[in-house]
């Protein structure tokens, strides 16, 4: 029987030049074939370079690169793997000082959190909102996500218009 096919995109945000080959051999490792990044100057983090590497794959991939590059502590990185056929997505975010957060994503890309979670937080926040927005950020990854945004915006072409900007 063979397994149901992936696919996804690597984003490493960051990466010290001496550890962009490890990296690329990591990835290449968890893909089963050599791989060669793309690697350009990464403008936020002076002597860091940043790449994009869409992939294709096994469903479960998306994790197994997300093990192969989590090790090293000054590499920033995502990993998407799309929802398929009976299968949810997944999104996987490192940076060095938070580690790695996981989420669950739907068929849109949109984080998924699960029932269980939410009533965790309502129960944790009891009637105090400020708690429960907190523990709701939380769950969503709101903290990789504050701390990747400024990587994930270097490779923005000032020539793109992008629908959420106003005015």
């Amino acid at each position: 029987m063979v397994a149901p096919a992936a696919r996804g995109m690597i984003f490493i945000h960051s990466s010290p030049r001496a550890l962009c080959p490890h990296v690329e051999w990591a990835a290449g490792r968890a893909l089963g074939r050599a791989v060669n990044f793309s690697w350009t100057e990464q403008p936020v983090l002076a002597g860091s370079q940043r790449a994009e590497f869409y992939w294709d794959g096994q469903q479960g991939m998306g994790a197994a690169i997300a093990s192969s590059l989590r090790g090293w502590e000054h590499l920033r990185f995502e990993v998407t793997e799309d929802a398929g056929p009976g299968a949810d997505g997944g999104r996987w975010l490192h940076t060095p000082d938070l580690g790695i957060f996981y989420a669950q994503t739907d068929s849109a890309g949109n984080v998924v959190v699960p029932e269980d979670r939410i009533r965790y937080a309502m129960e944790v926040a009891g009637s105090d909102a400020t708690e429960l927005q907190r523990e709701l950020r939380v769950a969503l990854g709101q903290a990789w996500d504050d701390e990747l945004e400024a990587f994930r915006h270097a490779s923005d072409d000032s020539s793109v218009i992008w629908l959420h900007k106003v005015g």
